[in-house]
């Protein structure tokens, strides 16, 4: 399939390519799968779905509850030395031999990771359309690597953007007292933000005075 086609296709928003899924577990969250699916099956049929990453570490245990459910194929790849990622290494050679399988119109490339960025533009090369999915922190080098780049803030559930918002876990918030009420009500009076309190003061106060002393004397 010629890249014009492939273009076509992509503009017209019509679901139509096949397209190969990999995702960086170390850099993505297992939170936004659901939006992460909905929003590549607008764009076409994931065909293949693939997921990199230690999954014995915390990070990537998260994880572990999606895959089943969503069909995701994990590729176990172990952290065997300290500050190595071959996680990367792992995705980028998959990514290849599908490639050259020339079964697929396009790729989704799950990560914030910069180190991807080599990797879309190849892609790209071989006139094949680019997705990448990741946070707004990924650095611009990946996200104008690809056709087109969704941040994965959009696309989580609103139950857990909430869930980021709320405070902190064994945090109470208190009522505020009414004394506290109260005494806001009245400095504010006393500041003279309130328009009745120093209307009366300013003029119905001096004539009430007035009159009084006018009538004691």
């Amino acid at each position: 399939m010629t890249f014009s086609k492939q273009a076509s296709k992509f503009d017209s928003g019509e679901p139509t390519l096949r397209l190969a899924v990999l995702i960086d577990a170390d850099n993505a969250q297992a939170s936004v799968i659901e939006g992460l699916l909905a929003e590549i099956a607008r764009f076409g049929e994931a065909t293949v779905k693939r997921i990199y990453g230690d999954f014995t570490s915390p990070g990537s245990a998260q994880w572990k509850k999606t895959l089943n459910r969503h069909a995701i194929k994990p590729v176990q790849k172990f952290a065997y030395t300290s500050g190595k990622n071959a996680t990367d290494g792992t995705m980028i050679i998959d990514a290849m031999d599908l490639l050259y399988t020339r079964r697929f119109d396009g790729f989704c490339l799950v990560s914030s990771d910069s180190d991807f960025t080599g990797l879309a533009l190849r892609i790209r090369e071989e006139g094949l359309t680019v997705l990448g999915f990741g946070e707004e922190k990924t650095p611009d080098a990946f996200r104008n690597a690809c056709h087109k780049f969704i941040f994965t803030e959009v696309l989580r559930p609103p139950a857990v953007a909430e869930t980021l918002e709320s405070p902190l876990p064994g945090v109470i918030e208190k009522p505020i007292p009414k004394s506290f009420e109260s005494f806001t009500l009245a400095w504010q009076l006393i500041r003279g933000r309130n328009k009745c309190f120093h209307w009366y003061f300013n003029f119905l106060f001096p004539i009430s005075v007035n009159f009084f002393i006018e009538n004691c004397q």
